[in-house]
């Protein structure tokens, strides 16, 4: 019986994702955010590393940029590349539209989003293997773990663009609207500077951010330098955030335009 339940629910949502990569595609702007971004900023924070102590540690060059390529990757692959995303549809009644036929809400949300995280998907994919190649990051000493924190991030990046485009009247101002989570997520949660080289005090404050255990158990799972007890706190602490966006965006969500 769940079979035969979920099989239209597969092939509906399969329909949704397939327009909607379609539309993607078409947004040459969005393209080159989503795609381009995340494969060259890595590089440009490589010299910022070089004059950063890394021997006390336990990372090395390899593993920080392969952290900061994964976690520029959820925020121009997937979070920025979404928020857009949904301020489109919903301005141009897409959203509106779609809720009068057989799709759920749920449905709607995922079918947008599907072909964002599954090119961030395939982005980590492409990119560790390209650290490992050019930048000599080494194979993973717990892959679970960096795999776990991909697939959280992913997930989680998707329901904050989901909150995020409820507060962005326009399409042209979700590049403004996103920015303040990028900025700190940037700065705050190990993706362009490594939160062990971060004063004690500030570093607690920024594990707290809505990436910082995902990107944790990215660089973690690679390193091997994370403890069960930290992983399992990291693991909870993005539930957490994840079971808290979902829940906010079921109120928060705007499905027609906002005047």
């Amino acid at each position: 019986m769940s079979a035969l339940v979920l099989a239209p629910v597969g092939r509906r949502l399969r329909a949704l994702a397939r327009a909607e990569l379609t539309l993607l595609g078409r947004n040459r702007s969005a393209v080159i955010t989503a795609l381009l971004m995340p494969l060259a900023l890595p590089f440009s924070v490589r010299p910022a590393l070089d004059q950063v102590d890394l021997e006390d540690t336990g990372l090395n060059l390899g593993t920080v940029m392969l952290t900061a390529a994964i976690g520029f990757s959820f925020l121009f692959c997937v979070y920025t590349s979404l928020v857009s995303a949904f301020v489109a549809r919903r301005e141009e009644l897409v959203l509106k539209r779609l809720r009068t036929g057989e799709l759920g809400d749920p449905e709607i949300l995922a079918g947008t989003a599907l072909p964002a995280v599954c090119l961030g998907l395939a982005q980590a994919l492409v990119l560790s293997a390209g650290c490992v190649l050019l930048v000599d990051a080494g194979a993973p000493r717990a892959p679970y773990l960096t795999v776990l924190g991909v697939l959280l991030g992913l997930v989680l990046c998707a329901a904050l663009a989901a909150i995020t485009a409820s507060f962005t009247r326009t399409v042209e101002s979700a590049q403004v609207t996103a920015l303040p989570l990028v900025l700190v997520s940037m700065v705050g949660s190990g993706i362009a500077i490594p939160v062990e080289v971060l004063p004690d005090r500030f570093a607690s404050v920024c594990e707290l951010l809505p990436l910082s255990p995902a990107i944790r158990l990215v660089s973690g799972g690679w390193s091997g330098h994370l403890s069960a007890y930290e992983a399992l706190g990291a693991v909870a602490t993005t539930l957490a955030w994840t079971v808290l966006a979902v829940f906010a965006v079921r109120p928060w969500f705007r499905w027609e335009p906002r005047r």
